[in-house]
């Protein structure tokens, strides 16, 4: 917006990004005076500073000369899993999905992608001996609760891969959970007239699986239904946890929902499996639902009706984020948020045709006790 306009805040890079009609990364590279740009780039760039009288921030600019040019992408390493035919180990997933987008980024930008993984415990040391190894940090969902990466963020480059939107310190790179949850709950409430519901949620301290419950469940009352949470409905975003939420809800006598909403796919997996294992049909007896749209879950029978988000999109967009800090960003807040879409299929209770043959030509992954 110029400041001609009256919006009475002085211009910034994302600004001078949306008038180029280029990303937060090319403008910096042009700031920073990176000799392999188009020229036509280079010039609408320019043009654009000119435009809104941008004045870039000298002092930023000025460290991006001794850049190592890496950057730290840091996620929580899960165990690995035994049962559930290693699903774990595939590269199918939303973490490996987000480190595809985030390579591209990276090499595009001209850095060196440097991947920690983290376990159980204490991780802010390993997250802090990171800072002297890069430019900056993309800290995945549940790495480090947000209160945590304030401090870190003060005096060092960090986006946050999920998170409330609402960090002073760190920029943030997050799907619609809300949209997404109103989208399930309008379709298994509104379009099937489901009443008892249960949501499975991930890590109690991850953002992304808090935000998704509380989205539904004040959906699911608003409309009138009742959702179960907490005990036995507690897992840890994996599929193995999942079956054993799903076997810990079946012996307790209670009755079955007539759906399940998951916070992520890898538990709907779970969930389908535990529940066929006891002989209960999906959906003919509970509908189950998940959230990401990996693309394993388009080839199950049913198919998993589930809230598809842009994930390698995600990964490329929190890398220019990052680059755009390292190499002369704004300070400040940055909140960015991707749109989502719920993908209709069979698990839900709506009817699908019979899945098709994936690509390499193999058969829909059926699930068989």
């Amino acid at each position: 917006m110029d400041q001609a306009d009256g919006a009475g805040s002085p211009p910034t890079i994302y600004d001078v990004a949306q008038r180029a009609g280029v990303s937060i990364a090319t403008v910096s590279r042009v700031l920073n005076g990176h000799s392999y740009l188009r020229p036509e780039t280079r010039d609408r760039v320019l043009h654009a500073v000119r435009e809104l009288r941008f004045v870039p921030n000298d002092s930023a600019r000025g460290l991006s000369s001794r850049t190592k040019k890496i950057i730290g992408l840091v996620f929580v390493r899960h165990p690995a899993e035994q049962d559930l035919m290693q699903l774990e180990q595939e590269s199918l997933l939303f973490t490996d999905s987000v480190i595809r987008g985030a390579e591209l980024a990276a090499h595009r930008c001209g850095y060196s992608l440097l991947l920690s993984g983290v376990g159980d415990g204490d991780t802010g040391p390993a997250v802090q001996a990171l800072t002297g190894r890069t430019d900056g940090l993309i800290i995945l969902d549940q790495v480090l609760p947000e209160r945590r990466v304030a401090p870190l963020a003060k005096r060092f480059p960090v986006v946050l891969l999920a998170g409330s939107g609402r960090s002073r310190t760190a920029a943030t790179v997050r799907v619609d959970n809300v949209g997404g949850m109103k989208a399930v709950a309008d379709h298994l409430i509104g379009g099937h007239g489901y009443r008892q519901l249960s949501f499975l949620s991930g890590i109690a301290d991850s953002p992304d699986s808090a935000s998704r419950r509380t989205a539904f469940t004040g959906f699911a009352e608003a409309m009138g239904a009742s959702c179960a949470q907490g005990d036995p409905w507690v897992a840890d975003y994996t599929s193995s946890s999942a079956v054993r939420a799903v076997q810990r809800a079946l012996s307790s006598g209670q009755p079955l929902p007539d759906a399940i909403v998951c916070a992520n796919d890898q538990m709907a997996i779970g969930t389908l499996q535990a529940l066929l294992r006891a002989g209960v049909r999906v959906p003919e007896d509970v509908a189950v639902t998940g959230f990401d749209d990996l693309p394993v879950v388009r080839h199950l029978h049913p198919g998993l009706t589930t809230v598809h988000q842009p994930i390698q999109q995600l990964g490329s967009a929190a890398v220019e984020q990052l680059v755009a800090l390292v190499e002369g960003g704004p300070d400040g807040n940055r909140d960015l948020v991707f749109p989502v879409e719920l993908m209709v299929r069979g698990s839900c209770g709506c009817p699908e045709p019979e899945p098709e043959l994936s690509p390499l030509g193999i058969e829909p992954w059926r699930f068989e006790i």
